[in-house]
C-alpha cells in the first residue's frame, strides 16, 4: 500500500481537504439526478457508492478525528447505507500508513533516538494502519513486540476537525443548537483521551488486571520503558482479526465460546469496574488459534458514573419497563424527558423510547440469548428505518438523553453487531462467576 510522507495538520489545510470532498459529493448528486431525469428507476445505490468512495478517499488522508468518525459510523449496520458500512469499515484496519522517514522522525521527536536504536530489529514498514495510529513490528531481548505509532498533529486537530463536521453532524442526528454542545464536548474529550498514549497504558493496565480471571481472554503486556505520550510498545499477540475470524469460521462451538467471552468482558466492565472499553469494533481484537479472544486497544474508555447506571440498567428490567409511573421517572432521570417539555413532546418520546427499550434491551430478559436471531436484528433493522422517516420526529428537538448515553449506546450497539457477526448464543450472567 501507497504509504504517506506528509499529514495535513493545519486547520486551513484540513477545512481545504474537506472541501475538495464536499464539491465531489455535490457533483455526485448532480450526476445522480440528472440519471434520475433520464430513467426514473434510477436507485440511489450507485449515488451512495460514489459518496462512500469519495468520503473514504477524502479522510483517509487526513487521519484522526476525521477519519476516527468514519470507523465509528461503520458500526452503524442498521442505519447507514451497505455502501457506506463497507467502504468506512476500512478505516479499522486498512488506511495508508506513513512512510518509513515520517516513523523515524517521530521516534526522534518523544525518544531521542532511532526505532532501530531502541530495538533489536524493527520492520519499517507497518502491519497496521487505522484513524489515530499504526502498528509496526519489533523485537527487543528475545521478545516479539507490537509498537503502536500515533500520527502526526492527530491531538491538536481534534476541535478544529469537529468544529468542521458538526453542522453535518447536527442535521443527520436532528440535533438542534439548545445544548448541543454537551455532546460534542464529550466527543471531543473522549478523542483527546484517545491521543493521550500515557493515558491508554495506564488503562490497559488497570483492565487487565481486573479482567485477568475471565476464562479464554488474554491481553498483550505493555512496557512503559518504550511507551510515551504519542507512541506505545506492547507484546506481539498471534491471532485473526475479529472479522476475519466471523468470515471464515464454521464451527457453532467456538463461535460461541468467543461470544461468551467477549460479552463476559463487557458485562463484567460494565457492571462490575463501572468502566468499560467503549470502542467495540473488531480491529480491536484478536482470536487466536484456541478460540481466545484477545483484546488489544484501551485507548477508549468510558467511566459509567453512578447516577446514569443505575436508571439505565433498571430500564433493562421488563417490569420497569412496562410499570408507566417507574419508567415515566426513569425518562426524567436519564434526561431523556424534560420539565420543558409540552404534552406533545413528553407523549411522542416516551412512546419513542419505549419501543426501542422494549426492543433492545431483549437480550437482558432471559438467562441466555441466540445473537444468531435474525427476527431480533431484523426488527431493529425496522425500527431505525421507521424513524429514520419519521417526519415527526424531524420537527422535535433531537437533543435527548444524557451525554453519557453517546458512548455507552455506541459501545452496546457495538458489542451487538459483534455478536451477530459471531452468530452466538450466550449466558447472560456469566459474568457473576468472575466477581
Amino acid at each position: 500500500m501507497k504509504t504517506i510522507n506528509k499529514i495535513p495538520t493545519n486547520k486551513i489545510q484540513r477545512a481545504s481537504k474537506l472541501m475538495t470532498t464536499g464539491v465531489k459529493v455535490g457533483g455526485n448528486y448532480l450526476k445522480y439526478y440528472g440519471k434520475k431525469l433520464v430513467n426514473s428507476e434510477t436507485t440511489k445505490d450507485e449515488l451512495n457508492e460514489s459518496n462512500a468512495e469519495d468520503i473514504y478517499d477524502g479522510l483517509k488522508n487526513l487521519k484522526g478525528s476525521a477519519l476516527k468518525v468514519a470507523q465509528m459510523l461503520s458500526m452503524e449496520k442498521n442505519i447507514m447505507p451497505k455502501a457506506y458500512v463497507e467502504k468506512f469499515s476500512l478505516a479499522q484496519f486498512q488506511v495508508p500508513p506513513l512512510s518509513a522517514p515520517l516513523v523515524r522522525k517521530t521516534f526522534q521527536k518523544y525518544f531521542g533516538d532511532t526505532p532501530e536504536s531502541l530495538f533489536d530489529t524493527f520492520n519499517a514498514e507497518s502491519v497496521a494502519a487505522a484513524s489515530i495510529g499504526q502498528v509496526h513490528k519489533a523485537t527487543k531481548d528475545g521478545k516479539n513486540l507490537a509498537v503502536k505509532i500515533q500520527y502526526p498533529g492527530v491531538a491538536k486537530s481534534i476541535s478544529s476537525d469537529l468544529a468542521m463536521v458538526k453542522p453535518v453532524a447536527m442535521k443527520m442526528f436532528n440535533i438542534k443548537g439548545k445544548d448541543s454542545q454537551k455532546y460534542f464536548k464529550e466527543v471531543e474529550d473522549k478523542l483527546l483521551e484517545e491521543t493521550d498514549y500515557l493515558l491508554e497504558v495506564e488503562q490497559s493496565k488497570e483492565i487487565t488486571e481486573a479482567c485477568k480471571n475471565i476464562p479464554n481472554l488474554l491481553f498483550p503486556k505493555y512496557y512503559e520503558e518504550l511507551s510515551g505520550e504519542r507512541i506505545i510498545t506492547m507484546d506481539w499477540m498471534t491471532g485473526e482479526h475479529l472479522s476475519e475470524f466471523t468470515f471464515t469460521n464454521t464451527d457453532k462451538e467456538k463461535a460461541n465460546k468467543v461470544g461468551q467471552t467477549l460479552w463476559d468482558f463487557y458485562m463484567f466492565q460494565m457492571h462490575q469496574l463501572k468502566r468499560v472499553h467503549a470502542d467495540p469494533h473488531p480491529g480491536n481484537f484478536l482470536v487466536d488459534k484456541d478460540a481466545n479472544l484477545i483484546a488489544i486497544d484501551f485507548g477508549c474508555v468510558k467511566t459509567v458514573p453512578e447516577e446514569f447506571y443505575i436508571p439505565y440498567f433498571e430500564l433493562a428490567k421488563p417490569e420497569n419497563i412496562n410499570n408507566p409511573e417507574v419508567f415515566l421517572e426513569k425518562m426524567y432521570a436519564l434526561e431523556i424527558l424534560k420539565e420543558e417539555d409540552s404534552p406533545e413532546e413528553t407523549k411522542f418520546f416516551s412512546e419513542l423510547f419505549f419501543e426501542m427499550l422494549s426492543l433492545f434491551t431483549k437480550p437482558f430478559h432471559n438467562e441466555t440469548f441466540d445473537f444468531s436471531d435474525a427476527e431480533f436484528f431484523g426488527k431493529i433493522a425496522e425500527l431505525s428505518n421507521k424513524y429514520s422517516k419519521d417526519t415527526e420526529l424531524r420537527k422535535m428537538n433531537g437533543n435527548r438523553g444524557s451525554k453519557h448515553f453517546l458512548y455507552i449506546n455506541r459501545t452496546f450497539f457495538g458489542l451487538y453487531n459483534l455478536m451477530n457477526d459471531l452468530g452466538a448464543k450466550v449466558s447472560i450472567n456469566n459474568y457473576k462467576n468472575f466477581v
